[in-house]
């Protein structure tokens, strides 16, 4: 005999997912005109929007056959994705291995082991092709494990599939679609896509915002159609070092940089003066929304998703000697940022428009001394750079090129920062990229080369 349901209750944990609150903000955002309101995805049972997607991505499994009774879910993850997945997994009965990038908190990977799961532990700092990526190192397991299904956040179309059932309905449902602005931090891309196809299905003219942090390959791809140099930071869960299916980069308006000091700060400020307990991304996704807002002409409702909770950063983001024994704190940036590197360099700004040809190339970089020479679209943005390496190699191959455009020498072999990047994060870029372009709001404000940083450092230790 089937035992009733008390009135109130639910059947289990994942009926309990969704139907999280929108606040808006008060404190933090009174920089702006525009009334900024999050919603509270940290409410989620196993603390994230990821369940969501982990209760989707399961029963789309189930349904496929690609899942059955003893299996066992495999998944690459920051964390977030794989609480949802051990959550959903220890209601039906499945094992759970997981695999993470050592920059993420060991809350998460304690979590993550509390619900039985086991946790195999990444190098970050490695491409995502290598053996030893998080990313590699879970389709090994996969290939070795009897009865594994790899859940695959990167590449599952049931990622989107679930903010486009789930978050975006609800969300229309709540405000009754009277926001003008969605923004979203940018990871696997499953928020993004999902909300913002359902959303452009209901208002065309709704504005979709992506946040990327400084050292992601996003920003420039989408600015520059060009696969930049990504490098390490330190803000979880959003980011990438390669471009997901999931996303659909398509749908977005505009995206915004941020940088880690600014995410982190940003993430404490919610906390202490809103009451609001979310994570680093959310902190980004903030930020970046401020930061969108200052950029309009007349005040908009902008809606901001906030995807994880704060528990899981206790060791890191609300940990005054973390914060500080890496710089993120007001005071103890002992080294300055870039902006302070653009003060201390003499030198202008050297550009070549689209149109330049090798010959004017040539001619510029001889007259200034400079051997990377930045180059702007009509639009007055940087799109690439040429190097004098790159016009030798030109010259040998094509002779008598010197009238033919600059644009196929056009490389990638760049990062970009804004003046607010720490020094100490640029020293480590300069292992990948051979040259860092300073960027704010999409204008190019300078370029530095390894001895710029090396001039500054000098001089500052004098």
């Amino acid at each position: 005999m089937e035992r009733q349901l008390m009135r109130g209750a639910v059947a289990d944990l994942t009926q309990a997912i969704g139907h999280t609150p929108i606040v808006r903000l008060q404190r933090v955002a009174e920089s702006v005109e525009s009334n900024i309101y999050v919603k509270l995805e940290y409410l989620n049972p196993a603390g994230s929007m990821k369940d969501r997607v982990a209760l989707n991505i399961i029963g789309d499994a189930e349904k496929r056959g690609m899942l059955g009774p003893g299996g066992t879910i495999v998944e690459a993850t920051s964390g977030n994705t794989g609480a949802g997945l051990a959550m959903v997994a220890a209601t039906r009965g499945y094992k759970c291995i997981f695999v993470m990038p050592d920059k993420m908190s060991k809350e998460k990977v304690d979590a993550l082991r509390a619900y039985g799961a086991k946790v195999v532990i990444c190098p970050t700092a490695v491409e995502p092709s290598d053996p030893r990526s998080y990313y590699s190192t879970a389709r090994r397991i996969v290939e070795e494990t009897p009865g594994a299904f790899y859940s695959n956040q990167y590449h599952n179309p049931a990622n989107p599939e679930a903010h486009y059932l789930s978050t975006g309905p609800e969300i229309w449902e709540q405000t009754g679609g009277e926001f003008d602005v969605f923004c979203s931090g940018m990871g696997t891309g499953g928020t993004l896509s999902g909300c913002g196809r359902y959303f452009k299905q209901k208002r065309a003219d709704i504005k979709l915002v992506g946040v990327d942090p400084i050292g992601s390959l996003y920003y420039e791809y989408v600015k520059t159609g060009r696969l930049t140099k990504p490098f390490s930071y330190y803000v979880e869960g959003i980011g990438e070092d390669f471009l997901p299916s999931t996303m659909n980069l398509d749908l977005l308006d505009e995206v915004i940089q941020v940088d880690d000091k600014e995410c982190f700060a940003m993430t404490r400020e919610l906390a202490r003066r809103e009451g609001i307990f979310t994570g680093g991304s959310g902190g980004a996704a903030v930020v970046g929304a401020i930061k969108y807002a200052k950029g309009l002409r007349e005040p908009k409702n902008i809606l901001v998703l906030l995807p994880d909770s704060a528990q899981k950063y206790l060791s890191k983001i609300f940990n005054d000697e973390w914060m500080r024994s890496n710089g993120f704190l007001a005071d103890d940036d002992t080294e300055g940022t870039v902006a302070h590197v653009l003060k201390h360099k003499p030198h202008r700004l050297i550009t070549a428009p689209i149109t330049a040809t090798v010959r004017d190339a040539i001619t510029i970089m001889k007259e200034h001394g400079i051997s990377q020479l930045p180059v702007l679209d009509e639009n007055g943005r940087h799109c690439g750079i040429v190097a004098e390496i790159d016009l030798l190699n030109y010259l040998v191959q094509h002779e008598g090129a010197l009238g033919e455009s600059l644009t196929e020498l056009i490389e990638s072999d760049y990062a970009t920062v804004t003046p607010y990047t720490r020094i100490q994060l640029v020293r480590s870029i300069f292992n990948d990229a051979k040259v860092v372009l300073v960027v704010e709001a999409d204008r190019l404000l300078g370029v530095l080369t390894k001895i710029d940083i090396i001039d500054y450092l000098a001089s500052h230790r004098a």
